[in-house]
Formats: structure tokens, C-alpha cells, sequence
């Protein structure tokens, strides 16, 4: 836990944010709280163009999972905060989108109006940064919530390069095999180092089923 923007919480009220206005200049004051020598700027910077991102402060993860959990907690209408996820991808912030994300994945079906997959997929509206739809999509699954279908899977594909791309990291999250959707893990675009190490560990853990099936012996030994 961050103690500067646990002591800076503790001055703050939930009953303050009644807008999604109000709730955004909030975030972006709480975002500074954490960074607040901006050390890593020139980094930050870069990322910024990089990503596509209207701002990258810097904020941790784990610092944005703290101002997630307190405005959960504190927000009188948690309404609110559902409400509040579009707005926060229109910004398109590098830290809006990471709270996008814990918002997605810690508010109810019914807080949101529809399944947080859904909710999700609906603001995937231009190309995303692969590492920001693989961490919203990893926490989205970390709450129990179940990914998309097969069926799904391989229609989303189809629709443009990016989405085919979108759909190898969704897989990737699989603990199980990923069965009919294999030849979309090997047919998907290239992409960077981190997107093409995720897609050889899909195909290298799938081999490795397909060879264990296939193989009679189970690895004990039969009695003589």
C-alpha cells in the first residue's frame, strides 16, 4: 500500500463525486499523488506516443488497484462508476484505462447492465495497445468472469486484423485447451516480441496436450 496516497484518500470524500466531471479531475489529482516527483517522466513520455495515450503519469498498478478499491467503497452510488468507464477510455489516459479495467472487473453484471466481456468489447472501438487489452482482459478473468465463446471467438476474427489479435490474447488466458480455435492462434497477423512470445506459449502448450493424448503410455509402470 502507497502511504502518500493512503494519507491523500483519507482527506478525501466519496460523497464528493456526483459527476463523472468531478470523478475524473479527482483521478487525475489521485493519479499524481503517486508519482509525485514525476522521476520517470522522460519514460513516461515515450510510452505516451508509443501507446497512443492522451497522458502516462505513471502511476503503478498496484496504486490504481488501491484507488479502485476505495472508490468501490466510498462512491455512494456505485451507478456512478459503471457510467464512469467510457468516459475513462475516451480519455484514453494510460492510467484511465488500467482503472477502466478494475472498475470492469469489480462492478457487478447488474451495476454495469450487461456482462463485463460485453461491457468490455463495446469500448474496443479503434486499435488498442495490445499490453493495456491483455492487462483489462486479465483482470476481467481474474474476477471469475467467463471469456467469450468459441463461436465468438473465431466471428470476432474475422472482422479486422487487430480484432484477430485481440482474440489470440483473449485465448491466451485460457487454462484449459483451446480446441476449435487453434488455426486462429496460427493464422493470426504478426505482431510485436511480447504478442508473439503469448502466441508461441499458446501453440508450444497445445503440442504438448495434443502429444500427451496421443501417447498410450501415461508414464507409469506396468506390473511384470
Amino acid at each position: 500500500m502507497n502511504p502518500r496516497l493512503d494519507d491523500w484518500l483519507g482527506q478525501q470524500s466519496g460523497s464528493r463525486l456526483k459527476s463523472k466531471r468531478r470523478t475524473l479531475q479527482f483521478l487525475l489529482k489521485a493519479y499524481k499523488q503517486c508519482v509525485p516527483d514525476f522521476a520517470n517522466k522522460p519514460r513516461t513520455d515515450i510510452t505516451t506516443g508509443d501507446g497512443g495515450f492522451s497522458f502516462h503519469i505513471g502511476t503503478p498498478l498496484p496504486d490504481l488497484r488501491q484507488l479502485s478499491s476505495w472508490m468501490l467503497t466510498s462512491i455512494p452510488k456505485r451507478r456512478l462508476l459503471a457510467k464512469m468507464i467510457p468516459a475513462l477510455w475516451k480519455r484514453h489516459g494510460r492510467e484511465d484505462l488500467s482503472m477502466a479495467g478494475l472498475l470492469l472487473a469489480n462492478l457487478s453484471p447488474e451495476e454495469l447492465g450487461e456482462d463485463p466481456w460485453m461491457a468490455f468489447i463495446h469500448l474496443l472501438q479503434r486499435r488498442e495497445a495490445l499490453m493495456v487489452v491483455l492487462e483489462v482482459a486479465e483482470e476481467i478473468t481474474r474476477a471469475g468472469h467467463s471469456a467469450p465463446t468459441d463461436e465468438w471467438l473465431l466471428a470476432a476474427a474475422e472482422q479486422s486484423e487487430h480484432w484477430h489479435q485481440y482474440c489470440v490474447l483473449f485465448l491466451s488466458l485460457r487454462k484449459d485447451s483451446i480446441g476449435a480455435c487453434e488455426h486462429l492462434v496460427r493464422t493470426a497477423p504478426a505482431g510485436g516480441e511480447m504478442y508473439e512470445r503469448i502466441r508461441s506459449r499458446i501453440l508450444h502448450a497445445e503440442d504438448s496436450l495434443r502429444t500427451e493424448e496421443s501417447d498410450p503410455h501415461d508414464g507409469t509402470t506396468s506390473p511384470s
